[in-house]
């Protein structure tokens, strides 16, 4: 009898040991680690590390955490491996601390961000969930779910703060509208809307510059759109860049070539540029890969001509440009001494002009219109400008320092100035346009 009860009792225990609660796996997403991000460890922990994750996923942390005790206390993916623990046991904070700690000590640690993100979406900071997945993909572009997640969190933050600009907006709140708009293009850069309602802003304002590059990433992302080409070349032409603006309407006219408002502009245009007798020659020069000094010569012509027009000093002999399609153009940037004429009274027009030649020119030029009344300054002291491959003793040194200070050449990351190298045509409209825009 006796023997009996016990027989009863131990399978009693058995049975209430199989009723057990089962255990749940998480609805948490956890990603294996990559057998590249593990190649550095030992056999034994790429195994205990491996075995850990298995029994994560399926929800059994106790077992996954005798696991990880097995690992050094700073070991990165033990450190990570406790914070998705915390996680799955409802422990945001101690998960946060765990993550944050294991990506201190190993940067692209790819499985502790999507933790960490997923840790700042169960506390509500939908900001700091966007930035881990992000990171996330920096490592790794093609990650599945921080794709997913970054996607599904850019729309939803998109929308609202759409929804805020526009609203604001309504209510006569321009400057919450505008921050509501440039926090969505956080979101979503390339968002024609954000763009669009950005630039009309600032067109408002008269603060063209970040007027121009809304409405010339909004049309880049919509390149035939002939509305859109319309608003960005009127914006131009406000801005006082009237050759970027005939290019524009142009472009438009391409893609709308029976609009006679555009064709109407693009002659107004022209007409003001002086380019009526010339337009083949000088619109070719914004395709050319380098320009040559009548090039030069017709662009200064062309976008100062209202401001030295009435500069009429003696022209100097000049024996080679006769042929030229900008002779007149050249006689008077000779003869104001904005470009020279060598001593055999050459002017080789066919001449490739470089950087250095040309950071020249934009000082003479700066001289000479300072001279007719132009208030221009310099963004930034000349002193304070150090230039790699441009030290003191260069030929060129002072104006290519000047031509920085004024910030109508650029520096290349390395702060090399590349004074040898040819200046393309499109990048010598857009610096005159600029010294265009601030003699205006």
């Amino acid at each position: 009898m006796k023997k009996t009860l016990v027989l009863m009792a131990a399978l009693a225990a058995g049975t209430a040991a199989c009723l057990t609660t089962p255990v749940i796996p998480p609805t948490i997403y956890i990603e294996p680690p990559s057998p590249s991000a593990t190649a550095t460890l030992t056999l034994d922990e790429r195994i205990a590390i491996r075995e850990a994750w298995d029994y994560m996923r399926q929800g059994r942390t106790d077992k996954a955490q005798k696991i990880l005790a097995r690992l050094k206390p700073a070991q990165p993916f033990a450190l990570a491996g406790l914070g998705y623990i915390a996680l799955i046991n409802n422990n945001p904070a101690s998960a946060e601390d765990y993550l944050v700690r294991a990506l201190d000590i190993q940067h692209d640690l790819i499985s502790a961000y999507l933790g960490l993100g997923q840790t700042y979406q169960k506390t509500g900071q939908i900001d700091q969930a966007y930035k881990s997945f992000l990171e996330a993909l920096k490592w790794d572009p093609e990650n599945s779910f921080a794709k997913k997640e970054t996607e599904r969190i850019a729309a939803v933050k998109t929308s609202e703060a759409v929804a805020e600009a526009q609203a604001a907006a309504q209510a006569g709140q321009t400057d919450q509208s505008r921050e509501a708009y440039l926090r969505a293009l956080e979101y979503s850069p390339k968002l024609p809307e954000a763009h669009l309602a950005l630039a009309r802003i600032y067109i408002k304002q008269k603060d063209f510059q970040p007027a121009l590059f809304h409405l010339k990433t909004a049309s880049s992302n919509d390149p035939r759109n002939a509305a859109l080409l319309q608003e960005y070349a009127n914006a131009l032409s406000q801005a006082g860049q009237l050759s970027r603006s005939l290019d524009a309407y142009q472009q438009a006219a391409a893609a709308a070539p029976q609009d006679q408002t555009i064709k109407d502009r693009i002659e107004q245009i022209k007409n003001r540029l002086g380019v009526v007798d010339l337009p083949d020659q000088f619109n070719a020069i914004a395709s050319a890969e380098a320009v040559t000094r009548e090039d030069v010569a017709a662009l200064i012509g062309v976008q100062f001509r209202e401001i030295l027009g009435d500069i009429n000093p003696k022209p100097p002999v000049i024996v080679d440009i006769t042929t030229s399609w900008a002779q007149r153009y050249i006689v008077k940037a000779a003869a104001l001494n904005l470009m020279e004429v060598y001593s055999n009274h050459t002017f080789q027009p066919k001449k490739t002009m470089n950087r250095a030649e040309l950071a020249e020119t934009l000082v003479r030029l700066i001289d000479v219109l300072k001279k007719n009344g132009a208030n221009i300054l310099p963004q930034i002291p000349a002193d304070r400008i150090r230039i790699a491959d441009v030290p003191p003793e260069h030929f060129y040194h002072e104006p290519i320092t000047q031509a920085v200070a004024y910030q109508l050449m650029d520096l290349a990351p390395d702060r090399t100035f590349k004074p040898e190298q040819p200046v393309a045509g499109r990048e010598a409209i857009r610096i005159f346009d600029l010294l265009g825009g601030l003699a205006r």
